[in-house]
C-alpha cells in the first residue's frame, strides 16, 4: 500500500469514523474495490489529506457542492462526519444559505430537510 494510499485510509476513518469505513470494506466486491481504491487514494489522501484548508472548511465546501449539485445521497454522511470535523450546525447553515442564494432554493431546502433529520438521528444515538 502507498503512503499516499495509507493517509487516504487514515483520513478516511478520522472523518467518517471506523464503523463507517469497515462498513464499506467488508460490502466491497470485485466490482467496486477500484472505486473504493479511487475513492480512497483521490478525495481521501489527495483532496482531504491536503493540509492546506482545514477540516472543518472541507466539511463546508463538501456539503455545499453536494447540495447545489443534487447528490443528496451522501449528505446524512457528511453530516455525520462534521462531528468529526469540526463543522458546527451553524457553519452547515451557512454552508447552505450560500447554496440557496447560489444554487438554488430547492437544493438547499432538501439538503436542510437531510440535515435536519441526521442531526436528530444523532442526538438519539
Amino acid at each position: 500500500m502507498s503512503d499516499l494510499m495509507k493517509k487516504g485510509m487514515e483520513v478516511r476513518r478520522a472523518v467518517l469514523g471506523d464503523a463507517h469505513v469497515d462498513r464499506a470494506i467488508e460490502r466491497t466486491t470485485d466490482l467496486d474495490a477500484p472505486f473504493q481504491d479511487l475513492i480512497t487514494l483521490a478525495a481521501w489522501g489527495t483532496v482531504w489529506g491536503n493540509d492546506n484548508i482545514t477540516r472543518r472548511e472541507r466539511s463546508m465546501l463538501t456539503l455545499a457542492l453536494l447540495a447545489a449539485t443534487g447528490n443528496f445521497d451522501e449528505i446524512p454522511m457528511h453530516i455525520r462526519a462534521t462531528a468529526n470535523t469540526g463543522a458546527s450546525r451553524q457553519d452547515v447553515i451557512e454552508a447552505l444559505q450560500h447554496v440557496a442564494i447560489y444554487a438554488g432554493v430547492p437544493c438547499a431546502n432538501h439538503a436542510l430537510k437531510l440535515a435536519k433529520q441526521t442531526y436528530a438521528e444523532m442526538e438519539n444515538d
